[in-house]
Parts: C-alpha cells; structure tokens; sequence
C-alpha cells in the first residue's frame, strides 16, 4: 500500500498522460474522491469535478474509450481504508496499467505525432478508424477526387494523440469514425517542427520551444511557416498541356510510400549532406528491425534511381523540400525539378513492382 499523495499520481502513469485523465480514473476505478484528489493538487474541488465531467464526456470517442481502458488499474481491492476519503493508493494503480500504454514513451508521441499531425494538416485530410482495427489510417482527396492514403498510424499512438486533444471526431458513434486535427493540434505540430528543426541544427530544446521565441517588443513570438501540403500535392493540383494533372494518383501514391520508409527509418540529422550515412550509421543505439528494414528499403530505392533522380525524389518526397530550393540547391534551371522528380516517381513504381510487387507489404 503506498500513501495517496501527488507523487503516486504522478508516477502511477506514463508520463505523458494528462492530469486530467490521471484524476479522472483514481477517481472512477480506483475510487477517490473528488476532494481528496482536490486536495492533493491544492485546487478547488470544482476544478477535478469538470475534469471528471469532461473525460466522461468524451468517453463515446472510440479512441478515448480505448485509451482509457488500456490506462485504467484494476479495480482496488475492497478494503477499510479505500472508504476513508482517499487515504490510501492502490497499488494496481501504479503497478497494474495497461499493456499497450506502456510501450508508448513522449519520445515516441513526439516523433510520431510530428508526421502524424503534419499529414492531417493537408487539405482534406483526416484519420478514418475502424472498431476492433489494430491501426488508422490517414486519407485525403486529390484533385481528381480520388482517396488517397498518406499515412498508417498504430492504434495505440492514434489513441495517445486523441487523449491529447490534438484529434477529434466530429461523429463518434459512426461505424468509421473520422478525426481531423484540432487547433490545439496546430499548436503542437509548431512546437514540435521547432523542435525538430532545431535539433537537427544543434539547438537546445529551449532554443527550439516557440514559449521561448521573444520579439523586439519583449513579447513571445512566433514567425514559422508549417507547411499545410507537401511538393506532390502542390504538383497533383497543377493540370499540364492536355489538362490532365501533372501528377496522377499513382506518382503521389508510390512518393507517398517512400516517405513512409523514410520515416520509418529514422535517419540521421546529415541527410542532405550524405544520405547513405544518415541511413546506415546507428551511432551505437540497437535499432528496431522495423527500422533496418525500412532503412534497407529507402536505400535500395534511391540506389534503384542513380545520381540526379535520386536527389529529386529525397528532397521533395522524404525532406519536404520545395521544388525552387531543389533547384537552387542541385543547379538545376529554373522549372526543371518537377520534370526530374516526375521521371523519378515514374522509375519508383517499377522498382515497388519488381521488389515488391504490385501490392506492396505493409510498413513493419
């Protein structure tokens, strides 16, 4: 038996789990008043009651029901003391959390909500679930009104991402229920571009956290672009001589695939320097075999395009980068890189074809 005190709470959970949540369920399954919890936190009993409400309220939402269950202990053992206002914590509460909330980490969150949260910034975009399925999936329309599919998220992470707020679902109950990102989504995917930026420059995180960016005024400010469609998309939408789009649904599709890898793979900060070393080297870390395999994939497909092509496809599939830096960047003329990157997309099809047939395997 461990004394209910504010370090119990803190540490009976991952430390990514909101406040809110953590007194949500010591209140609803481990069975703790609302003004013992109230006075823990030194606030008013009024404050825990409306996070009380407000999980509760949520709870219809497939992905915060699930959420919930995969963090809720087992049920506290019925005893003298559980009746005295909250006097003693549960060790189920510390000792007892669900399986599938352990393997998420804040690193983990951090660098999967990043791509997460940048793909449903597309115009669009949203992240359709399925009950009972093991992952979501990330879709938008393209000009031609074709789904597309951007992204594969893992059902534990899409939950994590829900509890955050940074998703919500318009219709939960529907039988797939759709989540576009919130406005205090927007505001995270900021920080964590900064963030992510910033140490592939060698900035600190408190150089990179926008709370820290202060204006000539002496007030906090924040100047950064994030982008809200990627080089393909930008190029699907434009129509060439013929009317036709300038990028079918197939040349984004098989782009898309290679950032996928490319993320997978979790590179090194040198990537436009020397790719085939950020690819390869580990700095001394054990990596996942999902991640080598991913890092195999990316490399025999750049290997698979040579010199030139394979610089179009990196920058603007797996970098983000804009066509116009492209050029600048690799000397190329002016309104170049686009008939590069398409003659490389082109040559990526047949190389998914012939490694891994028409119907490629799914990431991991």
């Amino acid at each position: 038996m461990t004394t209910l005190n504010a370090q119990a709470l803190d540490t009976g959970f991952p430390v990514w789990v909101p406040d809110a949540v953590r007194h949500y369920l010591a209140h609803t399954v481990t069975g703790y008043s609302i003004r013992a919890l109230a006075r823990i936190r030194a606030v008013h009993p009024s404050t825990i009651l409306r996070q009380v409400r407000s999980c509760e309220a949520r709870r219809d939402d497939p992905l915060i029901d699930a959420a919930l269950r995969a963090l809720s202990p087992a049920p506290a053992a019925e005893t003298n003391s559980s009746s005295k206002e909250g006097t003693v914590m549960p060790q189920s509460l510390s000792a007892q959390n669900g399986v599938g909330a352990h393997r998420v980490t804040q690193a983990r969150i951090e660098r999967e909500a990043l791509h997460v949260l940048r793909r449903l910034c597309e115009p669009g975009a949203v992240m359709a679930v399925a009950r009972d399925m093991d992952s979501a999936v990330i879709v938008r329309e393209d000009g031609a009104g074709n789904t597309l599919r951007t992204a594969v998220v893992e059902a534990e992470i899409a939950q994590a991402i829900a509890l955050q707020n940074w998703i919500a679902c318009a219709d939960p109950n529907a039988r797939v229920a759709r989540y576009a990102i919130t406005g205090s989504g927007r505001t995270e995917l900021r920080r964590l571009t900064a963030l992510d930026e910033n140490r592939a420059n060698g900035f600190s995180e408190a150089v990179a956290d926008p709370k820290n960016w202060i204006g000539s005024d002496g007030g906090a400010t924040v100047h950064r672009y994030i982008a809200t469609e990627t080089p393909l998309i930008g190029l699907s939408r434009r129509r060439d001589q013929t009317g036709k789009p300038f990028l079918d649904r197939n040349l984004v599709r098989v782009g898309e695939r290679l950032r996928e890898d490319y993320v997978l793979a979790q590179p090194g900060p040198d990537v436009s320097d020397d790719w085939r070393a950020a690819l390869t080297e580990t700095h001394g870390a054990v990596l996942h075999p999902a991640t080598l395999a991913a890092r195999t994939r990316v490399i025999a497909a750049l290997d698979d395009l040579g010199p030139g092509l394979q610089d179009a496809a990196l920058r603007c599939c797996c970098l983000l980068e804009g066509l116009e830096v492209t050029e600048r960047k690799m000397g190329w003329s002016a309104r170049s890189g686009k008939i590069v990157l398409r003659i490389s997309l082109q040559r990526l099809i047949r190389h998914y074809a012939e490694t891994q047939g028409k119907y490629e395997p799914r990431i991991g």
